[in-house]
């Protein structure tokens, strides 16, 4: 099968060990890969509360690779200044930025921000259609629900691209990919269960955007990651501190044992741990489900070391990039 989009592979993170994320981007960048992405919470474990000023930082050590939010929890923030921050970001990047708009898997910033919990999706559909507005439109007129109207305001600076990139994070809610699709957003998958399960998710996302009117739109994969020279090794050494991972931030998953672990990193598991063939063996396999164009690996999982962390990343660019590309592209 040949793509007409080059398949993509990147890195994100949440930001557990602060130290080392610049370090991340810049042999991310180095090495070739070519998305570079940071979430936002707002809580003790989780270091990074805005993304568009970490990214900035990477952008001024990084050449090549883009840059997004994975994700901007657009429900408890205001889409003039998500929109100016990475507009921002994008001239200082010389036009590498990305928006990746999501309601957020924790609740925090709701309270913190002085928002109604019973009002979740309000906030987030009405705030969506201003960030989509703005950067269709300058200047913009509108009116929603959650925030004042905005009549023939000017909303500055402009971006570099001609037209900033803000896809839709998804978690699994068939409502969520037709809204993407029908808006003629690029989805993201956030895929912690069985990878099947997504399939119709992509199928819905993308005959939304058929009906609409668009063309089929782009869908990235994210997942947790780590990879090895050996399979082994690789599970060996990334078993304790995921388990670790999942145990803090995951407690209704209960306490993940060895055997769980195994099966969730098995050929038709979610978890992508293991040696470069094994991981392009998978995203070949995910690609004949989802038909995504893009991967992006949530690295440095539960305190993994910085060399181990780095060793993934590298080998995620050398061994697993041209491999995946060769299988698709060939």
């Amino acid at each position: 099968m040949t793509l007409e989009t080059p398949f993509e592979i990147g890195i994100f993170t949440f930001g557990e060990r602060t130290r080392d994320i610049l370090e991340w981007a810049r042999v991310a960048d180095e090495a070739g890969l070519e998305v570079f992405g940071v979430g936002e919470h707002h809580r003790e474990d989780f270091a990074v509360s805005s993304p568009a000023v970490l990214l900035a930082a990477a952008a001024a050590q990084t050449k090549h690779i883009r840059l997004t939010s994975t994700v901007t929890v657009l429900s408890s923030a205001d889409p003039v200044r998500v929109f100016e921050d990475f507009a921002m970001l994008d001239l200082i990047s010389a036009g590498r930025a990305e928006i990746t708009a999501g309601r957020g898997a924790y609740l925090e910033s709701f309270p913190l921000f002085g928002q109604q919990l019973d009002r979740y999706d309000e906030y987030f559909e009405d705030r969506l259609e201003l960030l989509l507005r703005i950067r269709d439109e300058n200047p913009v007129t509108w009116k929603g629900t959650t925030r004042p109207p905005l009549v023939d305001a000017g909303v500055w600076p402009r971006p570099a691209q001609a037209s900033l990139p803000i896809w839709a994070a998804v978690g699994g809610t068939p409502g969520s990919a037709e809204r993407a699709g029908r808006l003629g957003m690029p989805l993201y998958l956030a895929i912690l269960g069985a990878p099947e399960r997504f399939g119709p998710l992509a199928q819905l996302y993308r005959s939304a955007a058929v009906a609409a009117g668009r063309g089929p739109g782009r869908i990235g994969v994210t997942s947790h990651f780590y990879v090895a020279e050996t399979s082994q090794g690789a599970k060996g050494t990334f078993f304790p501190h995921y388990s670790s991972y999942i145990e803090q931030n995951m407690p209704r998953a209960g306490r993940l044992d060895r055997p769980s672990f195994d099966a969730w990193a098995g050929p038709r598991g979610a978890l992508f741990a293991g040696s470069p063939a094994e991981i392009v063996e998978k995203i070949l396999w995910e690609h004949e489900i989802l038909g995504h164009t893009r991967f992006l690996a949530q690295v440095g999982l539960g305190g993994l070391s910085q060399a181990g962390t780095l060793r993934s990343i590298e080998l995620l660019a050398t061994e697993v990039l041209p491999a995946v590309r060769a299988a698709l592209q060939g």
